[in-house]
């Protein structure tokens, strides 16, 4: 799905589906009390957040990886591979399809091996038994069937909370009060615009910003598209090389191109001179006769302090 315009106010929209909302929000509480989550012997990292569309978590979760590996540990991300028709396996990025796995795992297993399940317990032994001594779970904050030892919220420091109800009124997965007291801390990516700092006040709150890398073009004229929760911060940071941005064409999010949409961008594009440029999510959803003739805009997470971020899981790791 797109995120829709109204979570950002309180509009007559919003406020129409409001109960639904809060119907919501206390049926996730509730699954979150009835369910016990089992631990499996190792230690267990989360990125999560509150609300739906893209905070961030995936590049967050790739960094923490890259960061945890520096400092000797084996990790390994489970995922329920959204999307995919496959479970309890471990992603092979040169042999699995999105279809099969998901958009999100062949990303990862790009830094460290993703093993996925619905029952994420399941996924994390999976992994252990394949030689992870650390688990990373990219999403599943609102999953309570694996223990987690470190919790991490991301926000969108652009974004912040939206109108600030629960779905399907906002973007709230949860009730915001209830979510903090089960984080370890906080992670706004970008210029916290919105003040979450203040709204997690006792949480520690750690800081980065999304750099993008610009693929050899060329022409400085592109078409851009995205099929992710907020394409607009995909055409953001594309705008801030410079580039000449002829089109944006915004699909659903986790959407799976047709070789008709590809074909009509492809014309499109042609007929433009502008050459076609689209995320890593939405790339390895295009098949790989017809990769060649798009480009994509690599991201990753800069931290403004890693060594307070290392030092800080570090340290809860040694009391596990």
């Amino acid at each position: 799905m797109k995120t829709p315009a109204f979570w950002k106010t309180k509009n007559l929209i919003a406020k129409s589906l409001l109960p639904f909302g809060i119907i919501y929000s206390a049926a996730t509480g509730l699954r979150l009390k009835m369910k016990s989550a089992q631990k499996i012997g190792l230690p267990v990292i989360c990125v999560g957040n509150l609300t739906a569309g893209g905070t961030g978590k995936t590049p967050v979760a790739i960094a923490l990886a890259s960061l945890l590996k520096n400092c000797g540990y084996n990790p390994a991300f489970v995922s329920r591979g959204y999307g995919g028709r496959l479970s309890n396996i471990l992603v092979d990025p040169h042999v699995h399809t999105a279809k099969e796995v998901g958009d999100e795992p062949l990303i990862l297993a790009r830094e460290a091996p993703v093993s996925i399940n619905a029952d994420r317990y399941l996924a994390a032994l999976n992994a252990q038994k394949n030689g992870a001594n650390l688990i990373i779970m990219d999403d599943g904050f609102q999953n309570p069937g694996l223990y987690k030892n470190i919790s991490f919220l991301v926000f969108d420091g652009g974004y912040g909370l939206g109108n600030g109800y629960p779905l399907p009124a906002g973007p709230l997965r949860e009730n915001f009060a209830q979510g903090i007291k089960r984080a370890s801390a906080a992670i706004i990516i970008g210029k916290d615009r919105y003040d979450i700092a203040s709204l997690c006040k006792n949480l520690p709150i750690f800081s980065g910003k999304i750099v993008s890398q610009l693929p050899k073009l060329s022409t400085r004229q592109v078409i851009a598209f995205a099929g992710i929760g907020r394409p607009q911060k995909f055409y953001d940071s594309l705008a801030e090389h410079n580039v000449k941005i002829v089109d944006t064409i915004d699909f659903p999010d986790h959407h799976f191109y047709t070789n008709a949409e590809l074909r009509n961008m492809v014309e499109q594009a042609e007929t433009s001179g502008a050459e076609l440029i689209t995320t890593s999510k939405d790339f390895v959803k295009i098949p790989p006769e017809l990769q060649y003739r798009f480009k994509v805009l690599d991201i990753k997470i800069k931290w403004d302090n890693e060594k307070s971020l290392e030092q800080f899981i570090l340290e809860h790791l040694k009391q596990i």
